[in-house]
């Protein structure tokens, strides 16, 4: 069941697994050198969405809840120990679910990475931009800086691609986040400076929503900021997961690290 939802094989050597949802418009390979920049020690399991890549025949996903209803299935079968969340922008609203659903059915997530999205139970700010014309959404997307300039120029290329995107962005435009206690999942809440998205304290509130520890990090940039600071993300994954495993008995050698710089930027500023 779960090899349309995951397509990559199981890595024994792994003590967590890191299940990871993209942004709108992409697919699992926005993740495809997550694993070597990781290591051995955390199996990376990108999350193949249907209507792209290797699920490109298939229909379109319009809601949040349908995403989930059928993710929850696979997501089951391929975890077996720690596992964690990660999702960029709509990633975020998808993990934030999934994560719920799966605390539901007895496998609390450790931890919830969440990347340029603002806190889900605040109100939608703006326009409902999945409903405005095909040149007009072009524009905006053309301001996020997040999709080569090959494809922005290629009309065909553009057009199925806004197919995949405006069915992405009514899937966050239609969200309403339910009425229900908060969950003890920690989250570490990801940030461009320069995104309007998270501008304020929308991106703190994910404080809100969680029992646990929340941290915030700033980047300098704007909605895309990791794909100039992919290397310290890394790191801060790395040493939040590795630290959760042995927390929760894993056995981490030190060789499993990869060789990456051991700097990042800004602290972290915990929130609760």
């Amino acid at each position: 069941m779960s090899g349309r939802w995951f397509a990559t094989k199981p890595l024994d050597t792994a003590a967590v697994q890191l299940i990871c949802v993209s942004h709108a418009g992409a697919g699992a390979s926005a993740y495809r050198d997550w694993q070597d920049r990781l290591g051995p020690a955390i199996e990376v399991l990108p999350v193949q969405l249907p209507g792209r890549e290797a699920r490109f025949g298939e229909s379109l996903v319009r809601s949040v809840s349908e995403v989930v209803d059928g993710l929850i299935g696979p997501v089951l079968e391929r975890v077996r120990g720690p596992v964690a969340i990660f999702g960029h922008s709509m990633g975020s609203l998808i993990g934030y679910e999934l994560a719920h659903a799966m605390a539901e059915r007895g496998r609390t997530p450790v931890h919830l990475f969440v990347s340029g999205y603002t806190a889900p139970h605040l109100p939608h700010v703006g326009p409902a931009l999945h409903t405005l014309p095909d040149q007009e959404f072009h524009d905006h997307i053309s301001t996020l800086q997040g999709t080569a300039s090959e494809v922005l120029d290629h009309p065909e290329l553009m057009g199925l691609l806004l197919r995949v995107l405006k069915a992405d962005y009514e899937l966050c435009e239609t969200y309403r986040h339910p009425e229900r206690p908060a969950f003890s999942v920690p989250v570490t809440a990801f940030g461009g400076e320069q995104d309007p998205d998270t501008a304020g304290e929308r991106l703190a509130r994910w404080d809100d929503l969680s029992t646990g520890r929340t941290a915030v990090r700033w980047f300098s940039g704007g909605h895309f900021y990791l794909h100039h600071h992919l290397d310290e993300l890394m790191t801060i994954i790395e040493d939040t997961l590795l630290g959760t495993s042995r927390e929760h008995g894993g056995s981490i050698d030190g060789s499993d690290r990869p060789d990456r710089p051991r700097t990042a930027g800004s602290p972290v500023l915990p929130t609760s």
